[in-house]
C-alpha cells in the first residue's frame, strides 16, 4: 500500500501536470502575417516591346519560365563549364553553406529545451565530524552517492517553441542568403565571361587595324620615296599605326583583370587559370519576364528578407514570455551508502522530486524595454523587407529597358560602321589619287575605329544586360525550394553540402 508521503507526491505531480494541459495551448506574442508590398500588375516595359522579338518575353504560360541552369540559355560549352566549376570550388558559396549548417544546429539546440536535463554525479567523499549533540565524536566516515537529477521547465508560454519557430525562420533565411550568394556569384560569373569576350573581340578589331594602319604606312612610304607624297604624310601614317598599337597592347590589362576574377569565381589561384582567346557573336536568349506579382517569390533576397520579418515577430512574442512566471520542475533519486559493499543496493536509494516558481517583481522596466526592442526590430525588417521588393522591382526594369535600347542603339551603330566605311573607302580613293593630305584618311580610319569599338561595347552591354535580368528575376529559383521547419531540424552529416 502506498505511504502517506507517495500519495502526497503523487497528488502534487498530478496537479502540476492539469495546470500544464491547461496552460499548453497558450501563446504569447502577434499572429504573423506577411507584410504587404505594392505590386503592380505587369512591367511597364512590357508596353515599351513587343512579346514576339527581343530578349525578353512575358511567360505565357509558366512552363517557359526559366528555372535550373539558367546559362545554358546562352548555349555557350565554356560558360556553362565555368558556371559547374563556381558551383564546386567558390569559396562565398562554400561560406554561406556553413552558415546554414550552423543556423539547422542552432534549431535542434533550441528543440532541446522540450525535455528535461538529466544528469549524473557519483562521487565518494571522506568526512569526520569532531562534535554532535554537543559531544566529542572524532568520527571519520565515508559517503558513496550516485545521483541522478533531473530538471525541467514547461513550455507553458510558448518561449521555447516561439524560439524553435524563430530558429528555424533564420536557418530558412539562411538558406535564401545561400541561394543569392550562389545567384550573384553565377551572375558575376557570366558577366565577367561576356565581358572577356568583348576584349578578344576588341583585340581583333584592333590586330585588323594594326594591319591596315601598317599597310597604309608602307603605301605612303613608296609614294614619298617616288616623290608623290611628302615626309610629313609619312609621319601621320607612323603615328597613326603606333598609337593604335598602343590601343591595342593595352587591351591584355583589362582581359587579364577579367581572367583573374573569373579564377577567383571558380575557387582557383589566377596564376595556375587560363582563357584562350576566342571570338564569338553572342546573342542574347529570349528571357520570360512573367509578371511582378511572381517576383516576390523568385528572388532569394526577397525570401530571405520576408522570413527575417517573421523571425522578428517570433522573437516579439520571445520577449513577451518573460512577463509570465515560470515553473521548473526537478527530481532526484539514486543511491547513497556509507559502505561501498551495500552502496547499490535497493534500501540505499534515495529520492525527492519538487517544483519551483519564478515570477519577476520589479525590474525597472527591463522587460517592456526589451519588447519595445523586438517591435522596433520587427518594424525595421517590414522596411528592409518592402525595400529588396522595391529594388527587385527596379532591377528588372532597369535591365527590361537596357535590353530594349541596346537593340535599337545596336541597330543604329550598324549603321554608323557602315557609312565610316564608306567614308574611309572614299578618303583612301581620293588620297592615291592625289585628290587629299592623308589626314583625311587618319579622320576617316580613327571614326570607322571608334564606331566599331563602340558597337563591341554596345554588345557586351547587351549580354551582360540579359544576365543581369535573369539575376534580376531570380535565375529560376522559387521560395517552394526553401525546406519546411521539420526538414531543417533533421541532422546533417558533417561536411555535406548544403545544398537545398
Amino acid at each position: 500500500m502506498a505511504s502517506t508521503n507517495d500519495i502526497a507526491v503523487h497528488g502534487t505531480t498530478i496537479a502540476i501536470l492539469s495546470v500544464m494541459a491547461l496552460l499548453a495551448a497558450c501563446n504569447v506574442g502577434p499572429k504573423y502575417s506577411k507584410p504587404s508590398v505594392p505590386a503592380p500588375a505587369a512591367y511597364k516595359e512590357c508596353a515599351a516591346a513587343p512579346s514576339t522579338e527581343g530578349a525578353w518575353k512575358t511567360a505565357q504560360p509558366r512552363d517557359e519560365a526559366v528555372r535550373g541552369k539558367w546559362w545554358d540559355r546562352f548555349n555557350d560549352p565554356r560558360l556553362n563549364e565555368l558556371e559547374e566549376k563556381l558551383e564546386i570550388s567558390n569559396q562565398n558559396i562554400a561560406a554561406a553553406s556553413a552558415n546554414v549548417l550552423a543556423a539547422r544546429a542552432m534549431i535542434r539546440e533550441a528543440r532541446a529545451q522540450y525535455f528535461p536535463t538529466v544528469t549524473a554525479g557519483p562521487g565518494v567523499t571522506n568526512s569526520r565530524l569532531a562534535t554532535g549533540f554537543g559531544k566529542p565524536l572524532g568520527i571519520t566516515f565515508t559517503t558513496y552517492s550516485f545521483p541522478f537529477d533531473a530538471s525541467w521547465e514547461p513550455d507553458l508560454w510558448g518561449r521555447v517553441r516561439k524560439t524553435v519557430q524563430a530558429n528555424s525562420l533564420a536557418a530558412q533565411a539562411s538558406i535564401a542568403d545561400l541561394e543569392n550568394v550562389r545567384l550573384s556569384a553565377q551572375a558575376d560569373l557570366a558577366a565577367d565571361y561576356y565581358e572577356l569576350r568583348a576584349q578578344d573581340t576588341l583585340k581583333q578589331l584592333f590586330d585588323s587595324t594594326v594591319r591596315a594602319d601598317q599597310e597604309a604606312l608602307d603605301l605612303t612610304q613608296d609614294l614619298y620615296i617616288t616623290g608623290v607624297d611628302t615626309d610629313e604624310a609619312v609621319a601621320q601614317a607612323e603615328a597613326q599605326l603606333k598609337a593604335t598599337q598602343a590601343q591595342d597592347t593595352s587591351l591584355g590589362i583589362l582581359r587579364a583583370q577579367y581572367e583573374d576574377a573569373i579564377a577567383v569565381l571558380i575557387g582557383q589561384p589566377a596564376s595556375a587559370f587560363s582563357l584562350s582567346v576566342e571570338v564569338s557573336e553572342a546573342i542574347p536568349p529570349p528571357i520570360p519576364s512573367g509578371v511582378p506579382s511572381e517576383l516576390l517569390e523568385r528572388r532569394p533576397d526577397i525570401a530571405a528578407a520576408e522570413r527575417a520579418v517573421d523571425q522578428a515577430n517570433a522573437q516579439i512574442g520571445i520577449a513577451k514570455t518573460a512577463f509570465f512566471p515560470t515553473i521548473t520542475l526537478s527530481a532526484s533519486a539514486g543511491f547513497q551508502s556509507l559502505s561501498a559493499a551495500k552502496w547499490l543496493e535497493w534500501p540505499s536509494r534515495v529520492w525527492s522530486v519538487g517544483a519551483s516558481l519564478e515570477q519577476t517583481i520589479f525590474d525597472a522596466g527591463l522587460r517592456k524595454a526589451a519588447v519595445q526592442q523586438s517591435q522596433s526590430s520587427y518594424d525595421q525588417t517590414v522596411a528592409n523587407y518592402r525595400q529588396t521588393v522595391l529594388a527587385a522591382f527596379q532591377e528588372v526594369e532597369d535591365n527590361m529597358a537596357a535590353l530594349r535600347i541596346l537593340t535599337q542603339v545596336m541597330e543604329q551603330q550598324d549603321s554608323a560602321i557602315e557609312s565610316a566605311a564608306r567614308n574611309l573607302q572614299e578618303a583612301d580613293v581620293r588620297y592615291t589619287a592625289g585628290l587629299d593630305p592623308y589626314l583625311n584618311v587618319i579622320t576617316a580610319q580613327t571614326a570607322l575605329l571608334a564606331d566599331q569599338q563602340a558597337a563591341v561595347s554596345f554588345r557586351m552591354q547587351r549580354m551582360v544586360a540579359s544576365v543581369q535580368l535573369i539575376k534580376a528575376l531570380g535565375g529560376g529559383w522559387d521560395a517552394s525550394q526553401i525546406p519546411s521547419s521539420k526538414e531543417l531540424a533533421r541532422r546533417v552529416p558533417n561536411g555535406s553540402n548544403a545544398k537545398h
